[in-house]
């Protein structure tokens, strides 16, 4: 068979074993349960001997991924995507609304990463992996991990709340200039402060508001669900809704605009923006 993918393990301070190390070293096994599986088809080779569950990496090892009959079948999702930033570690892209972040669908921001960005040149580079989501109707930017210790880090970031995220919205009905809402989901505490940088009248709606919002956790759906609990749910929302006010055909008024961190491996200040999408302009013109 052929080899499709190797890698090559660095020094380690301590054996481990194959099952563990393996996660995501590999573009097409990225998960603990397909690299088993594919260990299990001997499709793993460890110095060209084919490897076993029970085996231990100690370093210094060469590991191969043999070529299997569904990878050479599978089609490759080709979907260009905008960069705004990367470098060996990580990279943020453009996620347009309309598309899954990941899942078991077969068009996903996630099985088009592969295609997009530059292979990292790291000891620990993994095929790349988002560490955050955006709803499918969202558009905006997505962080991504190209390394094992950036995807660890980077969520550590986000555990920490030390990623700055900013989002824009067009809401509807009169709002308060600025506020913070503190309104808990599923039980779990939940924060976000907003301010409003306009609105307008409009005859279906009453007022519509161009709203920037800063969450400063990370609930399920939580922009969308705390502006519709102070009654002003966002424009093109059909799953969180004021009876009567739901705009169809447009999608959902929502992007998220702008990310802020400190690189956990060079220690540089990243703050990216992406200007507001062109239906956001109709409303409100620059």
């Amino acid at each position: 068979m052929k080899i499709s993918e190797t890698h090559k393990v660095p020094l380690l301070e301590k054996s481990i074993r194959l099952q563990e190390y393996g996660v995501g070293i590999f573009n097409t096994v990225s998960t603990k349960s397909s690299l088993k599986k594919a260990i299990k088809k001997e499709l793993i080779l460890v110095n060209r001997t084919v490897a076993s569950t029970a085996l231990f990496i100690k370093g210094n090892e060469t590991i191969e991924l043999l070529e299997s009959e569904k990878e050479i079948n599978a089609k490759k999702f080709i979907f260009p995507l905008e960069i705004l930033f990367e470098d060996d570690y990580l990279a943020i892209i453009y996620k347009p609304s309309g598309i899954l972040v990941s899942g078991n669908s077969f068009a996903t921001i996630d099985n088009a990463l592969s295609q997009n960005l530059q292979k990292s040149l790291q000891i620990d580079g993994v095929r790349p992996r988002p560490v955050h989501r955006l709803d499918y109707p969202t558009s905006g930017l997505l962080l991504i991990g190209k390394t094992k210790s950036s995807i660890i880090a980077l969520n550590k970031l986000f555990e920490n709340k030390t990623i700055q995220k900013t989002y824009h919205a067009i809401s509807i009905g009169k709002m308060k200039k600025a506020g913070e809402i503190n309104i808990s989901i599923d039980s779990k505490n939940a924060f976000t402060s907003y301010e409003v940088s306009n609105t307008v009248t409009s005859k279906r709606f009453g007022y519509l508001n161009l709203v920037s919002l800063k969450p400063k956790t990370g609930r399920k759906h939580q922009l969308r669900k705390h502006l519709l609990a102070i009654g002003n749910p966002i424009l093109g929302d059909k799953e969180y809704y004021i009876n009567d006010l739901v705009l169809k055909g447009k999608g959902l008024y929502l992007h998220a605009s702008s990310l802020e961190f400190i690189h956990p491996f060079t220690k540089e200040w990243i703050f990216i923006t992406k200007e507001l999408p062109s239906k956001f302009n109709k409303i409100f013109p620059l």
